[in-house]
This record gives C-alpha cells, structure tokens and sequence, in this order.
C-alpha cells in the first residue's frame, strides 16, 4: 500500500432521499407515544359514534353541534364533523408534538448530530423532516376519516348517505367527497407543520413548540372573533377552517375552500422557508 493511497481523503457518498425518508418514518411510526396518539385519534369516532347511538340527535344548535345531529341519522357527515371538531384544536397539537420532536427533540438528545455526519445536508435534513411530519399528519387525518366512515355506516347504514342539500349519495360519491376533505384538512396541518418545524429549528425544547402552536391557534381564534381587526383575518390560518362543511353540500361551494387552500399553501412555504433560513445557519 503505497503512500498516496494512506493519505489519499476518504470519499463519503450522500444517502439517498427515499432512504432517509424511510428511515425517519421507521423512526416516527416505531415511537410509543406516536401509537398512542394514532390509537387515540381513532377512538374518538368510535366514542362519537357510541353518544350519538345513545343520546340520540338532541337539539343541535350551530356549528359543530348541528354536524353532530345531522351525523346521528346521517353517515355522510360523521366523518366531516370529526374532522372538523378535531381540526380546531386536537390535530394541530398532534401535528405540533410531530413537529417538535422532528428537529427541537433530536436536538435535545443529541441524536440531530448522527444526520449530519451520514452524511446529510441540513437541506435534505429538513427536507425529510418536513416530509416524516407530512406523512404522519396525513396518516392521522386518514385515519380518522377510515374509523368515522366504519363508525357511522355501522350507526347508520349505507342508505343514509345524502348532502346538507338533500341529495343522496352513492357510497363512491361520498367516499370521494370525504377523500377531498381529507386532503383539505391535511393540507390545513401541512401549514401548522411547516410554522411548527420553524419553532422547532430555533429552540431544543420540543415542548415548546407545542405551547407555541397551542397559543398560536387559540390567539388565532380568538382574533377571528374581534370586528375590530377585521384586516388581520385573511392572514390568519383558522379562518376558513369552518369552510369544510361545505363538503357536505351539492354542489360544493369551491370559493371558501379554495381560499383555504391557498391561505394554507402560503403557510407552508414561509414556514418551511424560515426553517430552511434557520437551520442552515444554526451553529453546532
């Protein structure tokens, strides 16, 4: 072995995207807490499905509370009406907590170091962290909608699929309907994934990416409320949240929830972009 070759550098290959972005799902979906809050989110239908059955339709009211007496004869509108109470406030803290833990908890114990030295670009790191949070929100979201589709047609039957217009559905029709609204909801989430990810470059408390989110969705709500900063809510996510009922309606209103979407879409690429800022900047 001469010379040359002893000092000769050593030549380190980049790790395939698919291979990194299988192992961070390996990693996402083998965590316990995770399963459990998979687990958790497909109770709620069934617990939902469980009161309507007992409770009967009740006087309803607005909101979400009239989804819910609709949903008590209707098994079109389970589903809407779990993703729409849950969207509020229980899905963008799941989404925050995955947030969190993709870059603020491996930072925190240290295992953050082992992705640069594969090694990984802290581009292709954020690239596969944003895509292991996209991919366990959407796996949430779907889950969900699967356990509310099986909830409400075991409540209700098959021949009780028809819109908020009066129109009935075939089961093809309504599980289109219900696919849309999934991916609306996710893409919603993909917006509070992407601020979430942004928090989480800057700090190594994983916590507190959630809080922010919490604080962040609550202010957001409760600003929605206040005529007097009426030029402030097209800028704020949860402002078209409300718009998913109109999946349930024939023919479905496009304009609240393309506005939704694009509201959203805007979210997703300012806060992947300050993350992206953050994270190739950040020292150690």
């Amino acid at each position: 072995m001469t010379t040359a070759t002893l000092t000769a550098p050593v030549q380190r290959t980049a790790v395939p995207l698919p291979r990194l972005y299988l192992a961070e799902l390996r990693w996402i979906f083998r965590r316990p807490r995770t399963l459990i809050v998979l687990g958790l989110l497909a109770l709620i239908p069934v617990i939902v499905a469980i009161a309507l059955r007992i409770g009967g339709s009740g006087d309803g009211g607005g909101g979400p509370e009239a989804l819910f007496t609709t949903a008590a004869a209707n098994a079109f509108v389970l589903p809407i009406a779990i993703l729409t109470m849950t969207l509020t406030l229980l899905l963008p803290l799941t989404t925050a907590m995955s947030a969190g833990d993709a870059i603020a908890g491996e930072l925190a114990n240290g295992t953050l170091r082992g992705w640069l030295l594969a090694p990984v670009s802290r581009g292709r790191l954020l690239a596969v962290k944003a895509l292991g949070v996209a991919t366990f929100t959407l796996a949430s979201v779907a889950l969900m909608a699967v356990v509310a589709v099986v909830a409400g047609l075991v409540l209700n039957g098959t021949g009780s699929l028809f819109t908020l217009s009066g129109t009935t559905l075939s089961f093809g029709a309504a599980l289109g309907k219900i696919a849309i609204a999934v991916g609306w909801v996710t893409l919603q989430l993909w917006a509070v994934g992407a601020v979430a990810l942004a928090i989480s470059a800057c700090t190594e408390h994983p916590m507190l990416v959630v809080v922010s989110v919490l604080a962040g969705t609550i202010v957001s709500n409760v600003l929605l409320l206040l005529s007097a900063v009426d030029w402030l809510h097209p800028f704020l996510l949860p402002k078209s949240w409300d718009a998913l009922a109109d999946v349930l309606r024939d023919p479905m209103p496009t304009a609240a929830l393309g506005e939704g979407a694009l509201r959203a879409a805007s979210y997703v690429v300012v806060g992947l972009a300050l993350a992206y800022a953050r994270i190739t900047t950040k020292d150690g």
